[in-house]
């Protein structure tokens, strides 16, 4: 073969008689996208290499930037030994979303092929850890054979492995915390702490997952271990809400009477000014539960909108009000609208048929003993959100690139609403901790019930964040060390700032 010369390759590619770029609801997008997602989803991700085979005419040829240039029958050992049998790990590809395009190609007028281009991450997973490892280009050639699709030129180049980490994290140890799996298992057991799931995300994007210990007695914690988040949930629920407000069908300020009320306050005068916003900046005047009163029953506290008192109460609220509306669960409407886009595909507000129990992280107790826990089939707002460390990322991330709102609904999600003390503020849906070193602002959520302690924190500006999940009552003991470790300075003041608060939350 010719010297590999990959810019002569593209400009070939590119020179050929093409049309525009076709629309991505379009037959051809749709059907060339699910080509793409065979050789990689089935054929890369999982290893099924008649998939492959299949899929490639007899003269394909692969293009790579470090490789050089493949034939068919190298290009399916290599893909053999290298992805499927690698020593090292198993290689994962995500394709970039909104990066595809696909422009035809035509002949004469008729359609032949079509030029196929994206971007996609690669990611190195086993057991117990996920870690990014770069980042490339793709172009491809499909043609049009007897009325099936074909890949005949696949160039994968412009490959950029993570140059934002110390040399240490490229062995997967980023920080002096982490210098050996071993140490981090004594802390554990010396902490009586069953696991720990760590998710860092940089540069927009999820780097590395990381998990330590047992999920169960002696059953190992996974990268894609469930847990039971708590109050986690309310991030999740609010995005869900201001979705719908962004989409015209729900409306932040406008009474929840009007869709919703609860017999035990029927009659307040505070009645008409409950309103969403209220809610999901922690101002419902509300308690944080009822069965917390002496009287055991909901009631208003103050007036909403009024002062700051954090309130599981307010959010199911919303979740009422909303489920009257739509007729549609929660779930449902998250699923539709934010778990399903994202592929949180192990995500849920209760247990499904789907959930794979022998995945579940069992909460503890401060001895390290597994806990009972219940099987709960409805949907809370603010409680009990079953996902992983992977799910939760990805909405993360999410959230980094605006959620889906327009700028002004964002801008509401991350600007203080309420002030709670010097420091620490809330948003739509999460905590605000503004002016911190760098210019930097953050963004926070805890989420603490018996047995399970977890947070996560964003940091929009520099585009990080990190996600921590413990199913442990001992969990906040190491939350400190975790957060100072892997954000710098800008961890020592998130921690200085919680540690010094005087609100409680779950």
């Amino acid at each position: 073969m010719r010297p590999f010369n990959l810019i002569t390759a593209i400009l070939i590619l590119l020179s050929i008689n093409t049309r525009a770029q076709v629309n991505p609801k379009s037959e051809l997008f749709i059907t060339l996208q699910k080509k793409d997602s065979i050789l990689f989803e089935q054929g890369f991700n999982k290893c099924n290499l008649s998939a492959v085979e299949n899929l490639v005419t007899n003269d394909f040829e692969f293009y790579h930037d470090q490789n050089g240039i493949q034939d068919q029958k190298t290009f399916l050992k290599n893909f053999k030994e290298s992805i499927c049998e690698n020593p090292k790990g198993k290689p994962i590809r995500k394709l970039v979303k909104g990066s595809l395009t696909v422009f035809p190609l035509y002949n004469e007028g008729k359609l032949y092929g079509a030029l196929q281009s994206g971007i996609h991450d690669f990611y190195m997973m086993n057991d117990k850890e996920q870690r990014f490892t770069e980042r490339a280009k793709f172009m491809a050639t499909w043609l049009l054979e007897k009325g099936e699709w074909k890949l005949n030129k696949e160039l994968s180049y412009d490959h950029n492995k993570p140059e934002r980490y110390d040399p240490q994290f490229e062995d997967g140890y980023p920080f002096p915390l982490f210098n050996s799996d071993s140490e981090i298992q004594r802390l554990l057991k010396d902490l009586k702490i069953p696991s720990l799931s760590i998710g860092y995300i940089h540069d927009g994007q999820l780097q590395q997952i990381r998990s330590f210990g047992v999920q169960k007695n002696d059953i190992p914690v996974k990268y894609n271990s469930i847990y039971k988040v708590a109050s986690l949930t309310k991030p999740i629920t609010a995005v869900v809400v201001l979705k719908l407000v962004e989409a015209g069908k729900w409306n932040l300020d406008e009474p929840l009477a009007n869709y919703y009320i609860d017999p035990a306050i029927k009659e307040s005068p505070f009645l008409n000014k409950l309103t969403t916003r209220n809610v999901l900046s922690q101002k419902s005047g509300f308690p944080n539960w009822r069965y917390l009163r002496a009287d055991k029953k909901l009631a208003f506290e103050f007036e909403p909108g009024t002062k700051f008192q954090y309130s599981g109460e307010g959010f199911e609220y919303v979740r009422k009000a909303i489920e009257r509306k739509f007729k549609k669960s929660l779930e449902e409407i998250a699923k539709e609208i934010l778990f399903t886009p994202l592929k949180m595909n192990d995500t849920s507000y209760y247990w499904m048929k789907a959930t794979d129990e022998s995945r579940y992280a069992v909460e503890s107790d401060t001895a390290g003993r597994a806990m009972k826990y219940e099987k709960y089939d409805t949907s809370n707002a603010a409680a009990n959100l079953l996902t992983t460390v992977e799910d939760y990322s990805q909405f993360l991330v999410h959230i980094l690139q605006k959620a889906g709102l327009s700028e002004k609904l964002y801008k509401e999600f991350i600007q203080p609403q309420t002030q709670v003390k010097t420091g620490i503020s809330w948003g739509l849906g999460m905590q605000i901790l503004p002016d911190l070193p760098d210019h930097e602002l953050a963004l926070q959520h805890t989420g603490g019930d018996d047995g399970t302690k977890c947070i996560v924190l964003l940091l929009p500006k520099s585009k990080r964040g990190l996600i921590i999940f413990i199913n442990s009552e001992n969990g906040l003991i190491i939350w400190k060390k975790i957060i100072e470790e892997y954000l710098g300075k800008v961890g020592e003041e998130i921690v200085k700032r919680n540690l010094n608060k005087t609100e409680k939350q779950n």
